[in-house]
């Protein structure tokens, strides 16, 4: 044989699957329902905190104000049907995460520094868990058969499967908080590491 090798996935381009919808950030302004929805406060210019759940609008006086609450907060509170402190955020410094929409740069993924506005959060694209240098802990979404699984955590680093696969082990994200608040450990999925993405 004198040519080069043939590529084996020359005829598969899409052997593996498809990158998640990335997570847009919208205000809480707009018409967006927020209860149970993932948002950021903050002030544009100064910062924002994340890892905040929101509550139905609450109209005082003149002004709309959002319950926020910190997420592991909102899990034992839905889990458990108790009631918790959430303090009133003014809705004009809430942003609303959402899934967004697939962008005609699907497949490009920039790299370096990327400078953001300061007018509003930013949220980076999905990025996939074999290009991550840590990933317990972090927010993932599994993608398998075309469908993509939210509200997963990743609970170990990437290690080599019983099948010879590199994986990660997760697990719901109700799960990963139940485990802080009542030290009950949660079941959990292996994953080949090339269906998950960090969100």
């Amino acid at each position: 044989m004198t040519g080069p090798m043939p590529d084996p996935f020359a005829d598969q381009p899409d052997w593996a699957p498809r990158p998640p919808r990335p997570m847009a950030i919208v205000p809480a302004t707009e018409r967006v329902e927020l209860r149970g929805r993932r948002v950021l406060v903050g002030l544009p210019g100064l910062g924002w905190r994340g890892d905040l759940r929101a509550d139905d609008r609450v109209v005082q006086g003149a002004r709309t104000y959002v319950p926020v609450i910190p997420e592991h907060e909102w899990y034992r509170a839905e889990a458990d049907q108790v009631e918790v402190f959430a303090p009133l955020v003014p809705v004009e410094r809430v942003w609303v995460e959402t899934v967004g929409s697939r962008s005609g740069s699907e497949g490009t993924r920039e790299t370096g520094i990327r400078l953001v506005s300061l007018d509003g959060p930013a949220h980076r694209t999905p990025t996939p868990v074999f290009e991550a240098d840590a990933v317990t802990g972090r927010r993932v979404v599994h993608v398998e058969g075309g469908l993509e699984h939210r509200h997963l955590r990743a609970v170990t680093e990437t290690y080599s499967g019983a099948e010879g696969d590199i994986c990660v082990r997760i697990t719901p994200e109700v799960e990963w908080y139940r485990w802080a608040w009542r030290g009950q450990s949660p079941t959990t999925l292996e994953v080949p590491v090339h269906l998950l993405w960090i969100e």
